[in-house]
Formats: C-alpha cells, sequence, structure tokens
C-alpha cells in the first residue's frame, strides 16, 4: 500500500494548470510513490486520461524520446489534440536523458492540453537543463525524507501523533515529562532518519540494511552512471569526513589534504553532493565584515540516519557526544522540509566568539534560532542570541530545545511546534 506524502494536496491542487509540475529529490525519498498516488487519484479514481511512464525502462524511454514519438505514444493511450479535455502525463526520471527536457518544452509549447508530472534525482545537470529549457514553464517541488510528522503517520503511532498536534499549545518548563512520548520517537528519529522505506523497517539490523541498500545504488547510479565520477574511493572518504564533521565548519584545505584532491576540486565535490540532496551547506550570515566572520560554510547532512550510516555509528543520541550535532540536522532539515528556501538558511558568527546555530535570511529582517539537546537550560545558552539581537534589534530570535516553550522576548520553543511557530508569525 503507498503511504501519502504531505506534498501530494499541494500537487493535486496543480491538476488544472499549465505548468509542469516537476518534483526533485534524492533516490528513495518517495518521488515514485507519489507519481503513482497522483496517476491513481487523477486518471484511476477521477476518471482523467493519461499515461504512466518510467524512463528508467528504455523501452519507455524510446516511446517518448523525441516529440514525434511522445505524441503517438500519448494517442495510443486516448490523448486528442483538437480535445478540451486535459491529457495526464506522468514521467518518472526523466533526468537521465537530456533530450526529454526539449520534448517537454515542446510539449508545453504546443499543446495546452497536455498536463506533465515528472519526477528527478537533482544534480548539477538536471538544475541547469530545467533552468535553462522550461523557464517560466513549470512548479517546482522538492521531496525531502520524512519530515517527523509523517515519521510519526508512517509507524502509524496514533498515540504520538495526538500529542503532537496539540504540542503547540503548551506553555511553561519541565514539558519533556509531558512529551515524553514525542521525545522517544524524536531520539529513534535521531538514530535512523526519515528515509520511508527505513522508517517501515521493523528491526534495527534491517533499517541497516536498506540504508546500506539506498546508498550503494547512490554510489552506482547517481556518482559512477549518471555523474560520471571516477575517483569513488576519494569521494567516500569525503564524504565520511563530512560525516564525522557533521554541522561542523568545514575548511576545504582539510578536503584536499585528506583526499589529495585540488582546493578547485574539494569545492566542486562539496557542490555536487549539496545538488544531490546529500548534504546542506550552510554559508556565513553578515552585513559588517570587520566584526563577523564570513568565510567557513557549516556543512550539515539532510538526514542523521544519513549521517549515521557514514560514521557506522546508531547508538543512541542521548549518549553521544554529536548528539548535538544530530538535532542540528534534524531542525535543520524540518526547516527545509517546511518550504524555507535553502539559500535562506545561514548561520553567525561574530569575532567575539558568538555564535548562533541558524539565521533564517529574509533580507529586510532575520530569524535566530539556536538549538540546545537538552531539558535544562543556563543562562549561557542564550549568550549567541542575545548578542545577535544586540547588532540587529529588529531580528525575532528562538531557543529550540526538549523541554521549555515561553513567548518571552527569545521564545523557547519545542522541536516538535518551531517550524509551525516560526511561519505562524
Amino acid at each position: 500500500m503507498l503511504k501519502e506524502r504531505r506534498i501530494l494536496k499541494k500537487l493535486l491542487s496543480e491538476k488544472d494548470t499549465r505548468k509542469l509540475s516537476i518534483i526533485v529529490g534524492p533516490r528513495q525519498v518517495g518521488k515514485t510513490c507519489v507519481l503513482k498516488l497522483l496517476y491513481q487519484e487523477i486518471c484511476k479514481a477521477q476518471g482523467h486520461k493519461g499515461v504512466f511512464i518510467d524512463a528508467d525502462i528504455f523501452s519507455e524511454y524510446e516511446s517518448i524520446a523525441t516529440y514525434e514519438s511522445a505524441l503517438n505514444t500519448f494517442r495510443l493511450h486516448g490523448y486528442r489534440g483538437d480535445s478540451p479535455e486535459k491529457f495526464f502525463v506522468f514521467l518518472d526520471e526523466f533526468q537521465r536523458y537530456e533530450d526529454l527536457s526539449i520534448v517537454l518544452k515542446n510539449l508545453y509549447d504546443h499543446h495546452p492540453n497536455v498536463k506533465v508530472y515528472a519526477t528527478g534525482s537533482s544534480s548539477l545537470t538536471i538544475k541547469h537543463r530545467i533552468q535553462e529549457s522550461l523557464a517560466g514553464r513549470k512548479f517546482l517541488h522538492y521531496l525531502y525524507p520524512l519530515d517527523f510528522e509523517e515519521y510519526l503517520s508512517f509507524i502509524e503511532d496514533d498515540k504520538a501523533i495526538k500529542v503532537l498536534q496539540n504540542v503547540s499549545l503548551l506553555q511553561g518548563k519541565g514539558l519533556d515529562k509531558v512529551i515524553r512520548v514525542l521525545l522517544l520517537r524524536l531520539y529513534e528519529f535521531l538514530q535512523f532518519g526519515g528515509y520511508p522505506e527505513v522508517t517501515l523497517q521493523r528491526n534495527e539490523k534491517d533499517k541497516k540494511e536498506v540504508l546500506k541498500s539506498i546508498f550503494d545504488l547512490f554510489v552506482k547510479k547517481d556518482l559512477v552512471e549518471y555523474l560520471k565520477v571516477k575517483k569513488i574511493r576519494e569521494l567516500k572518504e569525503m564524504i565520511i569526513y563530512l560525516a564525522i564533521n557533521n554541522g561542523q565548519k568545514i575548511k576545504y584545505e582539510n578536503i584536499a589534504t585528506l583526499t589529495g584532491f585540488s582546493l578547485k576540486t574539494a569545492k566542486d565535490y562539496l557542490e555536487l553532493l549539496s545538488e544531490v540532496f546529500l548534504v546542506q551547506i550552510i554559508r556565513p550570515f553578515f552585513t559588517n565584515k570587520n566584526k563577523e566572520l564570513v568565510k567557513i560554510p557549516k556543512v550539515y547532512f539532510l538526514d542523521p540516519g544519513v549521517s549515521n550510516f557514514f560514521t557506522n555509528n546508531f547508538n543512541d543520541p542521548r549518549y553521544r557526544q554529536d548528539g548535538g550535532q544530530l538535532f542540528e540536522t534534524f531542525v535543520m532539515s524540518e526547516l527545509l522540509k517546511a518550504g524555507l528556501d535553502k539559500e535562506e538558511i545561514k548561520f553567525w558568527q561574530d569575532k567575539a566568539r558568538h555564535e548562533v546555530d541558524f539565521i533564517i535570511d529574509k533580507v529586510s529582517f532575520q530569524i535566530a534560532i539556536e538549538v540546545k539537546f537538552k531539558t535544562k537550560l543556563k543562562p549561557m545558552d542564550l549568550r549567541g542570541l542575545k548578542a545577535f539581537q544586540k547588532s540587529y534589534p529588529e531580528s525575532k530570535a528562538f531557543l529550540v530545545n526538549l523541554s521549555e516553550q515561553t513567548t518571552n522576548d527569545i521564545r523557547y520553543v519545542l522541536p516538535f511546534s518551531f517550524t509551525c511557530t516560526l511561519f505562524k508569525d
């Protein structure tokens, strides 16, 4: 049985629009499942004419490899060019072939009664193709691993879901005792992450095996076959180094020393890993170069389970030195999954060594977010936020933690309601 993702409702709302609806994201996060659910709802349940094409299967790719062959394939499935009725095309893994972008452009330009939904694993190549050939002709959606609410739905924890629905109403201290059911699920999430197939496994051994199969395929398909990466051993060493230092500031010189890459190659490969949604590069926020540090980026994995896979450490995050970094990874990824533009997420550090984990930079205003993987807070935990507010008095400040939720000048928020609070405010 296919499980529904949050993005489905938004995609269905675009059914009657002309623009192509394109879903991009890493492998194995459920893009094909979403596309199949769209096909079932639009063509099976609602009775519209359409066709599902898997471009990973060469014979199916051939059926739409040219503009003419695509039209003939559609006609065989009921398409009529002179009909006002929409015909729906569901195209999976379209990034494998460069010419498909041209076919999609021609369909959009000449056939207003054809609506296309397409999926692809993102890469530098697909990004350029979309920008060049489909500019102004698309809605672009990002599908990530499960967010925490989807995770609870996938594992069918009705008790936790009920608590989650009301957690934003809580106020005060000592809330960790009230939300214990959510915290226990959070610790599991920080161990194994939100890849759908991983969450559906019943034991740790099977979860690890699924992660291994996903990233064996990632290396084989994305890195070797599609992106033509030749220095696989060195790149895997780089990935392991990034996982060990997840959430830390990364110097390109250290990557170059470890792998033998040039500085340019180290930078290029880091960008590549970002484009295929393995990591997220967080750059510094600054307006005053004389007072703030501006050069070295932080690098986070998009999924804590993936970071743990590459370090081979699936221990309970409560008893790990890097538990705080895993929690920061969770917060950062929840921001992305809530729809925030990745370029808006930054961090801050000044020359007096005040730091804030995340700055949401809206240009006209900023939101500062400090993350503490603890239930008992101290005045020192506010040091960075207060320094940032002093420099940027118009900013809003939030402290994400495991136990307190208040509405003071610096808002204390729980990790299960902070995105709702941010976007509501």
